[in-house]
């Protein structure tokens, strides 16, 4: 699930695995040819919501000057 939700992100061009083992891989590789729903990866995206780093925290005080990305 945590394969196939960072795919589903707009910002990741691609997802590097790693795998132990044949049987890890595979696992792996289960991460394509499915999708979640929007809800699910709403439920995703908020349960991983971290606040910005500087300086983005600072600059969401001046919308007219550093209009805000989508994501926030």
């Amino acid at each position: 699930m945590a394969l196939n939700w960072l795919l589903s992100r707009p910002t990741v061009a691609n997802v590097v695995i790693g795998a132990r083992d044949e049987a890890q891989l595979r696992a792996n590789l289960g991460a394509v040819g499915w999708s979640l729903t929007s809800d699910q990866i709403a439920r995703l995206d908020q349960a991983s919501r971290r606040p910005p780093a500087y300086p983005y925290w600072h600059q969401m005080g001046f919308d007219e000057r550093n209009p805000k990305p989508t994501i926030w």
